[in-house]
């Protein structure tokens, strides 16, 4: 596996298809989320020449993962489409923080694949690391994400220090939940992982 990332100057205009074809099996066809789409490709407003992608490739070059990064110094999707997720609170204006969105790791390829394993795989690991040091490496501190709930067992069993911004709500038949993820945590931890 691996896992490339940068923004759509960077990107190979395959790449960027190939993941606006992924988040709509996953977000559209799978989840049944209500979702803008044109022609099998999902994408919204959030989607432009500033935004980061991470997209996880198996060995024969297929999208089995996807994350979006965002500063929330600009548009981000919790900011002006979920701000009632994070209890009151003000959206985060800042750039130490980040917004983590669009966030799969389904393996279609696979046997059991299916949206509910996502949040098992190591996949799913692996991508929200890179995610995390992405994010760090243009000045992240935190991240705050928009999630489904699914996505707090992932956290907790991996030992990221995270943390709800406010109660889980169901948006549009959906659980879903805003999340505070500690970076520099997170990167203490993958630099002190014992090698073998």
């Amino acid at each position: 596996m691996e896992i490339i990332a940068g923004r759509p100057a960077h990107l190979a205009p395959h790449v960027l298809e190939d993941v606006g074809r992924y988040r709509y099996k996953v977000f559209v066809e799978t989840l049944g989320w209500d979702l803008v789409t044109e022609q099998g490709l999902e994408r919204d407003q959030f989607d432009h020449d500033e935004t980061l992608y991470l997209a996880a490739r198996d060995a024969n070059a297929q999208v089995v993962g996807t994350a979006r990064l965002l500063p929330t110094t600009s548009p981000y999707l919790l900011g002006e489409v979920f701000p009632q997720l994070l209890g009151g609170a003000a959206p985060p204006c800042d750039p130490r923080v980040w917004e983590l969105s669009r966030f799969a790791a389904v393996d279609f390829n696979a046997p059991q694949g299916s949206a509910l394993s996502q949040f098992s795989s190591e996949v799913a690991v692996a991508l929200l690391e890179e995610s995390i040091a992405v994010a760090a490496a243009h000045g992240a501190e935190r991240i705050i994400t928009v999630s489904p709930l699914g996505i707090e067992r992932l956290l907790r069993r991996e030992g990221f220090r995270a943390h709800r911004a406010g109660r889980p709500m169901i948006v549009g038949g959906h659980p879903i939940f805003a999340c505070w993820i500690e970076v520099e945590a997170r990167q203490r931890k993958m630099t002190t992982k014992p090698t073998h």
